[in-house]
């Protein structure tokens, strides 16, 4: 009974094998191109052909391939990043050759997002959580922006536009034009003036001796 059951496994594997050999043969070439140009090329396309026993070819880098292969063979065509494509060999051919311009499309693989934190544990998270300063809303900014001193520090170091320079030119030329027919008082020969410096020092005198005796 054995031998009986390997000679029937025998002829089917015969048969099936005489069968593949009986297909005729065909020389199958081609270009692979990208789907969405006419000119653009596909170099190294894997072709996997799944009717006899995954036999694999590559296009070259201008996207040609020519190989022998059978009738009624089915070829996968696949590349990274762009949609497989099957394609069976027509029976019936006159010229024993198969020419095809195969088309294949780009495939975009969207992936799920991937979250990288810069914490080792949940207690460096927690600890730096905690001592997180929270920034501003736009209400505290335009609250700083207002404040007296920051109105004040601005206008000490932001240099003079064109309009104060214009203003300040103007001012003094005006002051020119009143005295230019007389004589600018020099402080030094005014009595008043050396008067109140006198007073000033006398009375800047007194102030350190009475915080000394404090």
């Amino acid at each position: 009974m054995k031998y009986l059951l390997g000679i029937l496994l025998f002829f089917i594997a015969a048969g099936a094998y005489a069968q593949q050999q009986e297909k005729p043969l065909v020389q199958f070439s081609g270009i692979v191109y990208n789907a969405d140009s006419t000119t653009v090329v596909i170099p190294y396309v894997t072709i996997t052909n799944a009717s006899y026993h995954n036999q694999v070819n590559l296009t070259n880098y201008k996207g040609y391939f020519s190989f022998v292969a059978h009738e009624q063979d089915t070829l996968l065509f696949s590349s990274i990043g762009f949609a497989p494509v099957k394609v069976v060999i027509p029976t019936g051919l006159a010229s024993k050759s198969y020419t095809l311009q195969v088309k294949i499309k780009p495939q975009i693989i969207n992936l799920p997002t991937f979250h990288v934190f810069p914490w080792a544990t949940t207690d460096e998270f927690r600890k730096d959580f905690l001592s997180m300063k929270l920034a501003d809303d736009d209400l505290e900014i335009a609250r700083k922006n207002i404040e007296r001193s920051t109105s004040l520090s601005a206008s000490n170091n932001l240099p003079r536009d064109g309009q104060e320079i214009q203003s300040s030119w103007a001012q003094n030329e005006h002051i020119n034009i009143l005295n230019q027919h007389s004589l600018m008082p020099n402080p030094l020969l005014n009595p008043i003036a050396w008067g109140s410096l006198i007073k000033q020092i006398a009375d800047g005198d007194k102030s350190r001796q009475t915080s000394g005796g404090n």
